[in-house]
């Protein structure tokens, strides 16, 4: 039976992920890219536009991603805890499906050209919002503890955004392991 073989395009932005994952993004050069993906540092345009174009696809990319799936675990909720718990879980969830991608999204992002990076920490802050919402309602609801809003995101989201160091180490814990201890431990610090 034969294999179908990756398009060329998808080839190289994997191999981009890995590489910009691995030597971080100012480091990783288009002869890097090439070598790696098995062609002329030249014939790489004929595939995309320069290395910027790669970057700005692996973080909006990502940044989609963790967007459809807050969405989808916060619609299949009632209840405000269950709703952050989920989204806490499919946050997981996508930096678990993604690593190379994740921690290029997570220390990369910063070397977006404008105006991609202003649409960027724009949609990082919108994304933040929703659990922003959450927590407010949560307190509105007398859920969750009066807690300053703004600290419990940026801890949540923090801590959640450190969880692909978790997939690294020698302890091997399952995506499902991971996202229900730290689901867990984080509800506990603003539940009543």
């Amino acid at each position: 039976m034969a294999t179908i073989k990756p398009d060329r395009k998808s080839e190289i932005r994997r191999t981009a992920k890995k590489l910009f994952k691995e030597k971080g993004y100012a480091a990783t050069s288009m002869r890097d890219l090439a070598k790696e993906v098995g062609i002329e540092a030249a014939s790489l345009y004929n595939h995309l536009a320069s290395k910027e174009e790669l970057l700005n696809e692996i973080c909006f990319d990502i940044a989609e991603q963790f967007f459809q799936a807050y969405k989808t675990a916060i619609s299949s909720e009632k209840n405000t805890s269950k709703k952050l718990k989920a989204a806490i879980k499919a946050h997981i969830g996508v930096i678990a499906n993604n690593l190379d991608a994740s921690t290029v999204f997570f220390h990369e992002w910063i070397f977006l050209k404008e105006p991609d990076l202003t649409k960027f920490k724009k949609m990082r802050y919108q994304y933040d919002q929703g659990f922003r919402d959450l927590i407010q309602r949560g307190i509105e609801e007398k859920d969750f503890k009066e807690v300053n809003i703004k600290l419990a995101v940026f801890t949540i989201i923090s801590a959640l955004n450190a969880t692909y160091d978790l997939y690294k180490s020698t302890e091997k814990l399952t995506q499902e392991e991971i996202a229900e201890s730290i689901s867990n431990l984080l509800l506990k610090g603003i539940k009543k």
